[in-house]
């Protein structure tokens, strides 16, 4: 991984590798195709049942298994042994089907022999390159590429990400005779890998339209200010904070630096938060000011307001109906102080169908029940799983009844 610092000159060292223009030029426009996998809509009933099947049939720990429960969810095992053995049959690993389903669970929901067969089929027909990639290799790296339409998108597909992960092979010194626009991406994209960025990571920026690697100049301005910051470029955020600075012009980012610092932040209070969460200097200036407005109408102070900003830079970017129901609920309804929310922001990131308001029924019964006169601490309620709230607050009573009634109330299946 590149030390924070190098300079740019360093990070400048192009690898090149051989790849036809021709064909990303001509995918351009197949590459925006959407996955034929919708999202599931409510996933509440087969939660506990995806969560244990991923347990028993993946090893996975079970807090991966929780974590991929929230994106995918079903109630039998037909459908997803059908993916498993699919994969088996075509020679991925147990270690590479993992790695695809913990990166993209949705293929867990696709039918395997009328949807997934015939994408294997039809990649293993184009065969390994000469560096030896096979389609395995190809699609553990970037299993987004089996929710692309059949035919000649996922072809194209295919093969862009096979030239790269067959040069990273290779470790190829010969110059690219890559121009233009395209040339720039490529040259990019080769650059982020230099950095120490994953596949899973430049690879689909790559494939994308994304603007933050077209450019040449402009990347690199971006590239320099993004490493100097000391964002590590094997994450997520990484991506993130070099496309919000590419968007944006230098006389745009004073801008909105000057308007937080009139809101009571310091300049380096707002590269604090855009260290922490790049979207936060992307904010329109009237998404800003009315996210402000809105909290000071709600009775916190600027003061407050900005220490809230500064916890929980997410609070930015919600809308103002969310900041105002959540807010209400949880002052009105629940009785925690104003500043218990100051004072934990993060509560604002919840849900208020999957935690806020399930969690409060709870808290609300055994007021009522137990004779409580006021709600636990917010972060005795919020800061933990769902897992953590029952023990401590359902499942340790000895009132097996009342145990009952308030599962019951927490999964909804009874009138709170």
């Amino acid at each position: 991984m590149i030390l924070h610092g190098r300079n740019l000159a360093q990070l400048q060292k192009w690898r090149s590798f051989s790849v036809s223009v021709t064909i990303l030029l001509n995918a351009s426009n197949s590459f925006s195709s959407v996955a034929d996998v919708r999202p599931p809509r409510d996933v509440s009933k087969g939660t506990s049942f995806t969560i244990s099947y991923l347990i028993d049939s993946l090893g996975f720990s079970t807090k991966l298994a929780e974590s991929i429960s929230k994106r995918v969810s079903f109630e039998d095992k037909g459908n997803p042994d059908s993916v498993l053995s699919l994969f088996k049959s075509h020679g991925f690993t147990d270690s590479q089907i993992s790695t695809i389903i913990t990166d993209y669970p949705r293929l867990l929901l696709l039918d395997a022999e009328k949807s997934l067969a015939p994408k294997l089929n039809s990649l293993q027909s184009r065969g390994g390159g000469r560096g030896g990639a096979s389609v395995s290799e190809i699609v553990s790296n970037v299993p987004k590429i089996l929710g692309k339409r059949q035919g000649r998108s996922i072809n194209l597909y295919y093969d862009v990400v096979k030239d790269i992960v067959e040069a990273d092979h290779k470790c190829s010194d010969k110059k690219s005779s890559t121009d233009g626009r395209w040339g720039n991406k490529i040259r990019n994209v080769l650059v982020l890998r230099d950095l120490g960025m994953p596949q899973k990571l430049f690879l689909p920026l790559l494939i994308s339209l994304a603007e933050p690697i077209c450019g040449k100049q402009r990347f690199e301005e971006s590239l320099k200010k993004v490493v100097e910051m000391g964002f590590d470029p094997t994450t997520q955020k990484f991506v993130t904070a070099l496309r919000k600075l590419y968007q944006m012009s230098d006389k745009k980012i004073e801008e909105k630096v000057n308007l937080y610092k009139s809101l009571g932040f310091t300049v380096e209070d707002v590269w604090g938060m855009f260290r922490t969460f790049p979207c936060s200097l992307a904010y329109s200036e009237r998404k800003i000011t009315n996210t402000f407005e809105t909290f000071l109408g709600l009775g916190v102070t600027r003061d407050e307001f900005a220490k809230m900003v500064m916890t929980n830079p997410r609070c930015i970017g919600l809308s103002e109906e969310s900041v105002k129901k959540k807010t209400e609920f949880l002052v009105k309804k629940m009785n925690w102080p104003l500043r218990a929310l100051v004072l934990r922001p993060q509560v604002y990131n919840f849900s208020m169908e999957k935690m806020i308001v399930p969690r409060c029924n709870v808290i609300k019964a055994l007021i009522s029940r137990e004779g409580l006169s006021e709600p636990p601490p917010l972060p005795s309620v919020f800061a933990c799983t769902d897992k953590a709230f029952l023990n401590r607050y359902v499942l340790k009573l000895d009132d097996k009844e009342l145990v009952a009634d308030l599962m019951a109330i927490f999964t909804g299946d009874c009138a709170s």
